[in-house]
């Protein structure tokens, strides 16, 4: 019977239930439900173990594998080469993936033509893209700002010094130092220095000249920082030419402010601009030979009036050849 709100709670006499407090058995109680104990029991007994399967052989079972990749389904292949490209470091070929799964390389390619259609640019936010001679899941360019925000880390950039060198690294390798040196008119070894650190060019041996400069050329990683399938994936001069004038308008912004530097790209690009230079060159070809024709004749007319002011005397007769004055 209660007494109010704080008051003692009838229990018919058993012990009250603990909310935290004391517990409400005694240690007798607990000794005759547990036993005495002893520390060194716990001490000397056996410890838990988990025994490990034994190293499986990964020939027979790369067989098996094999074997059993024959039975699966174009949708079931797809999925299980986008669970592999999902959780994969580095861009994978067609070998890697054959010995991740053991399916046909002819059967990978297909999933890899139907994985690109699902998972392309403006499309989806994961975008597969072939990268240095592998593929490789990266994500939608669009979404780049929100998920380096998540990853709280800075856009990587690199300096215009860095862009010029590695381009000319790019196009030319392999090459040295003076030759980089003597196209962009600077010292650059502490460009070429950044780039060893970022992986981005390596050196790939030394010159057989005078001084044995070392000679660079650029990296698996060069390829993937760029998002480029191989070297042959680099822009040529006639697709800079044939850039749309969105990009056109980026490339003249990303320029520097020089007298007569707008509207390079825009000129280059025009097709009569091509043919005004080809009708600049052949009228300067004719005024140089025009030129040079005139040299000729006011060359011939020098002799002539030459040797009208200055006649050669004649030879002495064969008479006078002795004689002496007196």
């Amino acid at each position: 019977m209660s007494t109010g709100n704080n008051g003692p709670e009838d229990t018919g006499g058993k012990p009250p239930r603990s909310s935290g407090g004391p517990s409400p058995f005694t240690e007798e109680e607990i000794a005759a439900v547990t036993g005495p104990g002893d520390e060194d029991e716990l001490e000397d007994s056996d410890v838990a173990t988990i025994e490990a399967d034994e190293v499986p052989d990964l020939q027979s079972s790369f067989e098996k594998l094999v074997v059993k990749s024959r039975n699966l389904s174009p949708e079931r292949i797809r999925t299980v080469v986008e669970s592999v490209l999902f959780v994969a470091e580095k861009p994978l070929d067609l070998d890697q993936l054959y010995e991740a799964t053991g399916i046909e390389r002819e059967k990978i390619q297909e999933a890899l033509n139907l994985i690109s259609g699902i998972h392309r640019d403006g499309i989806s936010g994961i975008v597969l893209y072939e990268v240095s001679g592998g593929w490789q899941f990266r994500t939608d360019p669009h979404s780049g700002e929100y998920v380096r925000r998540y990853l709280r880390v800075k856009p990587q950039r690199l300096t215009r010094a860095a862009v010029e060198t590695l381009a000319i690294i790019a196009y030319r390798q392999p090459a040295t130092r003076p030759e980089i040196e003597d196209i962009r008119g600077v010292d650059c070894g502490a460009v070429i220095k950044a780039l060893l650190d970022r992986k981005l060019i390596k050196i790939l041996g030394k010159k057989e000249e005078v001084g044995r400069p070392m000679l660079y050329g650029t990296t698996r990683e060069f390829l993937e920082f760029f998002a480029l399938k191989d070297l042959s994936a680099l822009p040529t001069l006639r697709e800079f030419h044939e850039l749309t004038q969105e990009h056109q308008e980026i490339v003249e912004k990303e320029r520097p402010t020089a007298p007569g530097a707008s509207g390079t790209v825009e000129t280059l690009g025009d097709p009569e601009f091509q043919k005004r230079m080809e009708k600049s060159v052949a009228a300067s070809e004719a005024a140089l030979e025009e030129l040079e024709q005139a040299m000729d004749a006011a060359d011939k007319t020098q002799k002539a009036a030459s040797g009208i002011l200055n006649p050669t005397p004649p030879p002495p007769a064969e008479g006078d050849k002795g004689s002496e004055p007196a």
